[in-house]
């Protein structure tokens, strides 16, 4: 089995700040909560490579790995992949932006695979990825949505 997950979610704001916002690794740790820290290693070209730590988990252990992502603002897409997989044979990420009459639809599309001495297996890591997706992409969208409304000049409350 292989692991697939995706999750999408729309976002009240121009395509340039959800772009810019999402595509700002150096800024990842305020914009994701689930990231302590953003060590970027290298740029090639449109390419950059970077070290992502995570907090520590319920048991203390952090987590951190290399990964590189590719964007490419004209097709709306950014490429991103595990360099550094941990417990994964493989680790494939793409997102894609689209724009909507209301707002901009960002959907994250993975691709994985375990290896077989994980911890745990693909079943259990697609739910653990849908899960948190979820989790994390609301907290992206509602920290856009306030950043379009402070750029607007009136700060807008949420209401979710």
């Amino acid at each position: 089995m292989v692991g697939h997950t995706e999750n999408s979610i729309t976002i009240d704001a121009p395509f340039d700040l959800v772009w810019e916002m999402t595509n700002d690794l150096e800024n990842w740790p305020n914009l994701f909560s689930e990231y302590a820290s953003v060590e970027v290693l290298s740029r090639e070209g449109a390419t950059t490579t970077f070290r992502l730590t995570m907090h520590p988990d319920e048991n203390g252990k952090v987590w951190s790995w290399v990964s590189e992502r590719t964007p490419d603002r004209d097709k709306r897409i950014v490429r991103a992949r595990r360099v550094e997989t941990g417990p994964f044979a493989h680790m494939n990420i793409l997102w894609e932006y689209a724009e909507l009459p209301d707002g901009v639809r960002m959907r994250w599309i993975q691709d994985f695979a375990m290896k077989p001495d994980a911890p745990v297996d693909d079943a259990w890591m697609t739910d653990n990825i849908n899960r948190n997706s979820r989790t994390q992409m609301a907290l992206i969208r509602d920290r856009i949505e306030q950043a379009a409304g402070e750029r607007e000049g009136a700060p807008v409350a949420s209401s979710r």
